[in-house]
């Protein structure tokens, strides 16, 4: 079942938004004199403001346990594992990465990001629960 890549497809676009949104954010923020080239000579320094951080935050959790999920996306397809309910499931594991997201970039409340963090995780282990099983059946 290809659709099962649908979702994968909107977690890498989505992935590459939040890396471009690095990029104005700095820009940003150097236009405005907030930092300096050589802050971020190795990674950010002290010196780099939170609301400049927090879009590279993001991007590295969106490049860690989503690995978990691509694999898994991959896995469902090339072993036809793939149903409605793993597509189901993998919609709902990229929408609560975006409201990951979204939470992190807006108001930033640590509980609702959390809430969504460890939402998406149950889902991705759910999914690889029923990966694991179909491997095995």
């Amino acid at each position: 079942m290809k659709t099962i890549f649908h979702p994968v497809i909107a977690l890498a676009v989505w992935t590459l938004l939040i890396q471009i949104s690095i990029a104005f954010t700095r820009v940003r923020a150097g236009v405005r004199r907030q930092i300096q080239a050589n802050d971020f000579k190795y990674g950010e320094s002290p010196a780099v403001p939170p609301e400049v951080c927090i879009p590279n935050r993001n991007y590295m959790n969106l490049l860690e346990a989503p690995v978990l999920f691509y694999v898994a996306c991959i896995v469902l397809f090339a072993t036809a594992g793939a149903t409605h309910a793993t597509v189901a499931l993998a919609w709902l594991y990229v929408a609560l990465r975006i409201v990951h997201s979204l939470i992190h970039l807006t108001y930033n409340d640590v509980m609702h990001r959390l809430s969504a963090f460890a939402s998406s995780n149950v889902v991705l282990a759910i999914m690889w629960l029923l990966t694991a099983l179909h491997i095995a059946a």
